[in-house]
């Protein structure tokens, strides 16, 4: 993952295509309302990027998916509260237009100045964007000289905006490279792959086993041990014949939950005691009870204070953690404590030296809820790119770019 960044290139005076990951969460979905931007963690995450090429006299044209629109007619995805609030981070104009290629397009891009920036209209208004569709990608590439790619959580996507308009922009002889996240993304997440320092523990969460049996597997070929906590721990449990009552389980994965246990039965570290409740509900009464005494009515919700003090000791001394997937149903607060309790812990051991890195989607959001995010090592902003990344897959947005 040797791949080239905007810092190994000269920018000056180049209009440069930088696919960015504006798909932050807005006000409403009303195209009526005023609708803002809700959390604009995501922008700031690209502004090292758009500082260093603006400060270097590029002019940009950025583009991003937003939402998930059916067409162009899905008006509340358009890309108008991005481009307001992206103008007050980078305190510069940002022309935002209505299209994402076009003769309004093409005009305006011919136009930039150094120093400029265009926001294209959201690019899944664009049909041909999820199909990777050659005339839109060579219709995006033919706006600039350069592209940059720093939207890690669209780069395990082939679409014409991640990889069809960088591979153009190569064609005509243009430069195709990383921006700063994805640099940082690809340091932080590929020293787990390529070479991670020992001890190493990855520690696997969510709902399903089922989309993340190929990243257990992957993982226990490098990591020393791999603790399970969320819903996909009942099926491990269910597996190893415990009752689970009415808890999630996915019966379909049962085999394969088996075949991991037998694999590494010492390197699989399950719950010891789970939090129980008798229905899905913020309200609904919880209690504690060891798996062994899980209740036919009842469903395990979280993981106990004995399981976390169980992997608390299993992360003594480790220099890198993985984590990707709460401890439970975070978003109710009866059954937020096993996730906040493990975000604690691995943001004391960050403090102390190891590198911890949150792996997107739910953990980072259980991460910033708990207020631990500026703690960690690193957390990503990909969830299905971060995943992918430590399945050993090839994410076709980084593939694209230019080797060093």
């Amino acid at each position: 993952m040797n791949k080239k960044t905007i810092s190994d290139i000269d920018v000056s005076g180049k209009r440069v295509l930088v696919r960015v990951d504006f798909n932050v969460p807005l006000s409403s979905k009303d195209p009526n309302d005023n609708i803002t931007v809700t959390d604009d963690m995501r922008i700031r995450a690209a502004l090292p990027t758009l500082n260093y090429l603006l400060e270097h006299g590029a002019s940009l044209i950025l583009c991003s998916h937003l939402g998930r629109p059916e067409s162009a007619a899905d008006k509340q995805y358009a890309m108008d509260p991005v481009a307001s609030c992206l103008s007050g981070l980078l305190d510069r104009p940002v022309i935002k237009l209505d299209e994402v290629v076009g003769e309004s397009v093409t005009a305006a891009a011919a136009k930039l100045q150094p120093g400029e920036v265009l926001l294209l209209e959201n690019t899944r208004f664009e049909p041909g964007e999820k199909k990777n569709d050659p005339q839109l990608a060579a219709q995006l590439a033919a706006l600039a000289d350069v592209y940059v790619n720093d939207a890690f959580g669209s780069a395990h996507r082939a679409h014409a905006s991640t990889e069809g308009a960088a591979q153009k922009i190569r064609a005509k002889g243009g430069a195709v490279v990383a921006g700063f996240l994805i640099e940082k993304e690809l340091q932080a997440l590929g020293m787990a792959v390529d070479n991670p320092p020992h001890p190493y523990i990855a520690i696997m969460g969510g709902a399903k086993i089922s989309d993340k049996i190929q990243l257990i597997e992957n993982l226990l070929k490098t990591a020393d041990k791999v603790l399970i906590g969320g819903g996909m721990a009942n099926t491990f449990l269910k597996a190893q014949g415990h009752e689970i009552g009415k808890s999630l389980v996915e019966a379909d994965a049962l085999p394969e939950a088996k075949r991991l246990l037998k694999m590494a039965p010492d390197r699989l570290v399950l719950p010891v005691d789970v939090v129980v409740a008798s229905e899905f509900s913020a309200d609904a009464a919880a209690s504690i009870v060891p798996i062994w005494g899980i209740q036919k009515d009842k469903m395990a919700l979280d993981v106990g204070p004995d399981t976390i003090e169980r992997f608390n000791v299993e992360l003594q001394g480790v220099r890198l953690v993985i984590w990707n997937g709460p401890m439970g149903v975070f978003e109710f607060e009866s059954f937020a404590q096993g996730t906040n309790a493990l975000a604690f812990l691995l943001s004391e051991m960050a403090v102390m030296g190891a590198q911890v890195v949150i792996g997107g989607g739910d953990s980072a959001a259980a991460v910033k809820n708990a207020g631990l995010s500026d703690k960690m090592s690193h957390v990503s902003t990909g969830g299905g790119a971060s995943l992918e990344l430590l399945e050993g897959k090839t994410l076709p947005g980084i593939a694209a770019l230019d080797d060093k």
